[in-house]
C-alpha cells in the first residue's frame, strides 16, 4: 500500500506525530488507511490539510475550529467548485433556478453595495470566460481599488497580478469553475456572495435570449457561509499561484467575521438589487 508514513506526515506538517494521533482519536481526523501489519498511512491530501490547520491554530483558533475551516477550505474532488463547497456542506444554503437577468442584478447588487460599505474586502468573482468580464472589469478594477485583495477567474491565458487592479487567474479547460458564476465579497463588516452554475439542462437554453437563460444558484449573507466560499475561491487560487493562496488565506483568517450590522446590510442590499430589477 503506497503513502505516507506518520514520521514523514509530522516532517512535512510541523506537527508532531503524537498531536496527529490524538487528533484522530478525539475529532476523527484525520482518518488515515492501514497496512496489514496496522501501520497508518496518510495521502498528500492529509498533508495539505493538517498545513492548513496548522496555519488556523497559529492564528489563534481551537483545534475544532481549525480543523472545520481547513476541511472548508480544502476540495478533494479532481474538478473544484465554489458552488459545489457550498451547496454540498454539512449545512447547505438553498438553490433555485434563476435567470441571468436576475443573476445579474444580484451581482451589481453585491458590488455596489462592497463599493459603498465594505472596507478592506476580499473579493472573488468567477466569470466562465474572459469576455463576460471585460463587460464589468470597470466595476472590479474599482472595487480592486479599495480592497485588501481582488481576484477573478475566467478564461485568462495565464495569471496576472497587477497591484490595485484585480488579479486574474485561469480557468482549465476542465475545471468545474468553467460553468460556474461567482461573486463573493468578504469585508470585516459586510458579507455577500452569489453562486451558480449552468447545469446541463439551462446549456440547451441556447435558443433561447441570453438575458433568459438559466442557472442554479444561490446567495446568502451569512457570514460563514461566505468565509466558507473565500476560503475555497483562495484554495483554487493557490493551485495557479501558491504564494497568492497562502496571502489570501491568512487575510480570511485574520479578519473577524461580519457579525456586526446583518440586518441593515441586508435592507440596503435587497433595496439595490430590486432596483436593478425594476
Amino acid at each position: 500500500m503506497r503513502g505516507l508514513a506518520i514520521k514523514e506526515v509530522a516532517e512535512r506538517t510541523g506537527i508532531a506525530a503524537g498531536t496527529i494521533r490524538m487528533w484522530e482519536q478525539r475529532y476523527g481526523f484525520p482518518e488515515p488507511a492501514r497496512t496489514s501489519s496496522g501501520y497508518r498511512i496518510y495521502t498528500d491530501d492529509d498533508v495539505d490539510v493538517l498545513r492548513r490547520v496548522g496555519a488556523f491554530r497559529d492564528g489563534g483558533l481551537s483545534v475544532p475550529a481549525a480543523l472545520e475551516r481547513a476541511r472548508e477550505s480544502t476540495g478533494s474532488s479532481d474538478r473544484p467548485s465554489i458552488f459545489g463547497a457550498i451547496a454540498s456542506s454539512e449545512d447547505p444554503v438553498p438553490a433555485r433556478s434563476l435567470r441571468k437577468r436576475t443573476l445579474l442584478a444580484i451581482s451589481r447588487g453585491i458590488e455596489d453595495e462592497t463599493l459603498a460599505r465594505a472596507a478592506g474586502p476580499v473579493v472573488v468573482g468567477a466569470f466562465q470566460s474572459a469576455r463576460n468580464y471585460e463587460a464589468v472589469q470597470h466595476r472590479y478594477d474599482r472595487i480592486a481599488g479599495n480592497a485588501d485583495a481582488c481576484v477573478v477567474f475566467a478564461d485568462f491565458e495565464a495569471v496576472r497580478e497587477r497591484l490595485g487592479l484585480p488579479t486574474e487567474i485561469p480557468i482549465d479547460a476542465e475545471d468545474a469553475l468553467g460553468n460556474e458564476w461567482a461573486v463573493v465579497v468578504d469585508a470585516p463588516g459586510y458579507a455577500a456572495c452569489l453562486l451558480a452554475w449552468e447545469t446541463p439542462e439551462s446549456q440547451r437554453d441556447e435558443h433561447l435570449p441570453d438575458a433568459e437563460r438559466r442557472f442554479e444558484a444561490l446567495w446568502t449573507m451569512d457570514p460563514r457561509v461566505v468565509r466558507r466560499a473565500a476560503l475555497v475561491g483562495a484554495a483554487l487560487a493557490g493551485r495557479s499561484d501558491a504564494v497568492l493562496g497562502e496571502r489570501l488565506e491568512r487575510l480570511l483568517m485574520d479578519r473577524p467575521l461580519a457579525f456586526e450590522v446583518p440586518v441593515p446590510g441586508l435592507t440596503s442590499l435587497t433595496n439595490r438589487i430590486v432596483g436593478y430589477l425594476d
